[in-house]
């Protein structure tokens, strides 16, 4: 493959990704875990199915909040679905296990075959869905590459004539996620190519390929039209932020870059906007009516923080409008809400509020 070429999406594609894309509004789910199986040394897939006979639609990219019961604790995460929606009978999450990670760690010694887990979503707009491209050009660094897979799946289910470059980088090639799966799908599909850069050897492989980390000359080489492709990256913190540089240098259009991200700080207000929005106090009074309790809220403060402030723990999980896990009814106020996908507009419509992301206007009560 010389460049991006200018093909149709197949009719029956385009009509299955739009009808995904065309979805509103979360859903609870109760998921039942059918298998388990090791990716990498430190990964695990984990697949699950409906408690109840029902197809599990979302589109490829999205995550979903699960709530898992440890130790007596409900804690909730949010995990990419690394399965694509062309196989709508499981759910598969792939996740790394994190040294000291509660619940990374719980997941790889203790979710077998057999139990049962609670879900909320799907959630984001990480995803082709809403960029439909004739090229794609996929970054990945670590774990990051579970919303890629699901996307890569989908395409390749639908035998998509897009052309996509996939480029992941891992520390070793025993550090690989799927490393047959996405030899065997280059290897079948010839508009997608798959390229691996590692920074070492591994334990029981010496590395042949691309050695050391993603630059723009290696990226060039791998991808010379990389400008005129539609750009998805995820991956560590440190691993996006040096692609953003490249593709700044390499000229890449901005708004053909897309990545996964939990990084969203709220502005904060000025000196001026808290005296005319509170008269001049700073401070809302934000009134919890299921148990009866009524917190202060400083202007410019979501009220998740400031219950946490306040000793109050309410339902969250990634705190950026994300996830959905904070949805809460407004009975009476107004907010400033700045949400990143995490509610639907029906939900929205009907009075729902993100804890996470919202700061009052005025005076407030909520449900909770």
């Amino acid at each position: 493959m010389t460049g991006v070429r200018t093909l149709p999406v197949a009719p029956e594609a385009l009509r299955l990704l739009t009808a995904l894309r065309e979805q509103d509004g979360a859903t609870d789910h109760t998921l039942v875990c059918t298998s388990v199986h090791s990716v990498t040394r430190a990964m695990k897939t984990f697949v699950f199915e409906p408690a109840e006979p029902a197809l599990f639609r979302h589109e490829p990219g999205q995550h979903l909040v699960f709530t898992f019961e440890i130790d007596g604790r409900q804690l909730s995460r949010c995990y990419t679905l690394s399965s694509p929606p062309t196989r709508p009978h499981v759910a598969a999450i792939t996740v790394k296990r994190v040294p000291g990670g509660r619940v990374s760690n719980w997941l790889h010694d203790r979710l077998a075959p057999g139990r049962t887990v609670r879900a909320r979503g799907p959630f984001g707009r990480f995803s082709l869905t809403r960029h439909p491209s004739p090229g794609y050009l996929f970054l990945s660094g670590g774990s990051g590459i579970t919303p890629l897979m699901s996307m890569t799946r989908t395409l390749y289910d639908l035998a998509s004539p897009a052309d996509v470059v996939f480029v992941h980088s891992a520390r070793t090639p025993d550090d690989i996620p799927y490393r047959q799966e996405l030899e065997l799908i280059a290897a079948t599909a010839p508009s997608l190519r798959v390229t691996h850069i590692c920074e070492d050897d591994g334990e029981t492989e010496r590395w042949r390929g691309y050695r050391g980390r993603l630059t723009l000359g290696l990226l060039r080489q791998i991808a010379p039209d990389l400008r005129r492709r539609e750009v998805f990256s995820c991956g560590p913190p440190g691993y996006m932020q040096a692609v953003r540089r490249l593709l700044c240098t390499a000229g890449h259009p901005q708004d053909r870059h897309h990545q996964e991200t939990f990084e969203a700080p709220h502005p904060a207000p000025t000196s001026a906007d808290s005296s005319a929005d509170s008269g001049g106090a700073g401070k809302f009074a934000v009134q919890l009516s299921r148990s009866g309790t009524t917190i202060e809220c400083d202007v410019g403060t979501p009220v998740l923080e400031a219950a946490a402030r306040a000793g109050i723990t309410l339902p969250s999980a990634c705190g950026q409008g994300m996830c959905g896990s904070c949805v809460t009814t407004l009975e009476k106020g107004s907010v400033d809400m700045r949400h990143n996908g995490g509610i639907s507009p029906r939900d929205a419509a009907q009075h729902k509020i993100l804890l996470c992301c919202s700061t009052p206007l005025e005076d407030l009560v909520i449900d909770a």
